[in-house]
């Protein structure tokens, strides 16, 4: 698994996982239970995994879709 993402957001990756299902491509969202270490406030960002045999495709998929990523 590549991570595709990296945010605190959870609207974003909601959508990510739309979009991403929607194509067919299987995706893994790591850190979510990491609230139970920093209080519930949402600091630490969740990472969003995909296999790397669709990290090409996942990432034309988020920028036709406009969802800023670092790679």
């Amino acid at each position: 698994m590549k991570e595709l993402l990296r945010t605190n957001d959870p609207t974003v990756i909601a959508f990510v996982t739309a979009l991403l299902t929607g194509e067919d491509i299987a995706c893994f969202t790591m850190d979510v239970h990491m609230s139970i270490f920093e209080g519930s406030i949402g600091v630490l960002p969740r990472r969003m995994m995909v296999r790397r045999a669709d990290l090409f495709q996942a990432r034309a998929i988020l920028r036709d879709n406009n969802v800023e990523f670092e790679g």
